[in-house]
């Protein structure tokens, strides 16, 4: 194995985080696969969760279990109290201007097919044109192509150039003052890891009059997230990528949007009076939470939260920054190894593939030494396409994970070139 670069040393410089205790929480770690211990580099795909968040669903189900808003019996209150509270918090933790704004969805899939549908229906006639970037993942693809289809509207793609990034000149040209609705664009890109300039896109997509919903799955975790600073119409993110249960998310909204957007799905919970001529609708965020709700999970969530606030997300966000760089580092000096995705600001993710051998098999190898990392296309085959590649080998960071476990993959990816070469 090459001679690693010196590793930085967060906890000295930082004087807070303890890596050690922190992997303490997370039961999950504690496992051996494949007769190796288990180094998880699979979190931009899911991310695990600390023993706060598994307790709390424990708590919920064997202490609170009912249904919420509608009963009066004790149960039914303490279970309401506990599901609004995260709905509090993901207030707060987004910097939303009222608690009202936030809808609860499954995630961030759920939450963009519920703009594209809504929205769409309201604003958006045949001719109109939507934008998207080259960066997006299928669900912030295809829920666009179905709407429209729906409506007669066009989707045009900002491309990607070479590092990563996003071609910004062509963006602007993109943007036609009365014809643009609506620009949907990822945070950061689950695939390369690029960090969007989203405060810029906002900017300029509303000095052509169009609506901007961000795609937080790979940001709302690892960057400073302020809705209102940011101006964003729509902000959508998923529970489990920021340490809570899956199955759970957000879409924020402004108030404006939402009051005039009409309802997605119908059902219990979203109306305020039905009779057989006429039905008539809750008020925010309720008019978009038909049904039962996920409420474990949903009372969970509020703990993936505080564990983000306890550790500090700034906190959180140098550690992984300092394995990426440590990680990409060592990683650029192994030949045969070619790294997709250099953008100046990335998450910590890290997308490449090896010479000679597939992506897929190089997972296997890297699985059978105890690796957890994604390989394919990341459900962005365009992006794919755009590099001429079916797809990658990804390992993606999380406050969790180790310099020592850098240097597994590190020794791993040697010993397999060395095999193939």
């Amino acid at each position: 194995m090459q001679t690693p670069a010196a590793k930085p040393s967060f906890k000295e410089t930082s004087g807070v985080l303890d890596i050690a205790k922190i992997r303490s929480e997370f039961p999950i770690l504690n496992q051996q696969v494949n007769n190796h211990p288990l180094v998880y580099l699979d979190n931009a795909a899911t991310n695990q969760k600390p023993l706060r968040v598994i307790n709390a669903l424990t708590h919920y189900y064997s202490s609170d279990n009912a249904n919420i808003h509608r009963g009066i019996h004790t149960l039914a209150e303490r279970a309401t109290v506990a599901f609004e509270n995260t709905r509090i918090k993901i207030r707060s933790f987004i910097g939303a201007a009222e608690k009202e704004e936030i809808v609860f969805t499954r995630g961030v899939t759920e939450g963009i097919n519920l703009v594209a549908a809504s929205f769409g229906k309201k604003f958006i006639k045949s001719g109109d044109e939507i934008i998207i970037s080259g960066l997006e993942h299928h669900s912030n693809i295809v829920p666009w192509q179905l709407m429209a289809e729906e409506r007669g509207a066009v989707i045009r793609v900002i491309p990607v150039l070479e590092d990563g990034t996003l071609d910004m000149t062509a963006f602007q040209s993109l943007l036609i003052p009365g014809k643009t609705k609506i620009v949907s664009v990822n945070h950061a890109s689950n695939s390369l890891g690029t960090v969007n300039p989203v405060k810029g896109i906002i900017r300029l997509a509303h000095e052509a009059g169009a609506a901007v919903l961000i795609d937080g799955a790979q940001g709302v975790a690892h960057l400073p997230v302020d809705v209102q600073e940011m101006d964003c119409d729509f902000y959508v993110a998923s529970g489990h990528k920021m340490y809570g249960p899956t199955g759970t998310g957000f879409l924020y909204g402004k108030r404006k949007w939402l009051e005039e957007m009409p309802p997605w799905q119908s059902g219990g919970e979203m109306i305020s009076e039905v009779r057989f001529d006429k039905t008539t609708f809750n008020s925010i965020p309720y008019k978009f939470e038909a049904g039962t709700p996920n409420i474990a999970d949903v009372v969970a969530l509020a703990e993936a939260i505080e564990f983000i606030n306890s550790t500090g997300k700034n906190w959180i966000a140098a550690h992984e920054q300092e394995l990426l760089s440590y990680t990409t580092s060592l990683i650029k000096k192994i030949p045969g190894i070619t790294i997709y995705g250099e953008a100046p600001e990335k998450v910590s993710v890290i997308s490449f593939t090896l010479s000679n051998i597939h992506h897929f098999d190089a997972g296997q190898l890297l699985d059978a030494r105890g690796l957890a990392v994604r390989t394919g296309h990341h459900c962005t085959q365009p992006l794919m396409e755009r590099f001429g590649i079916e797809g990658t080998i990804r390992a993606s960071f999380s406050v969790y994970n180790t310099f020592e476990e850098a240097d597994k993959l590190i020794e791993s990816l040697e010993v397999i070139l060395k095999k193939f070469k």
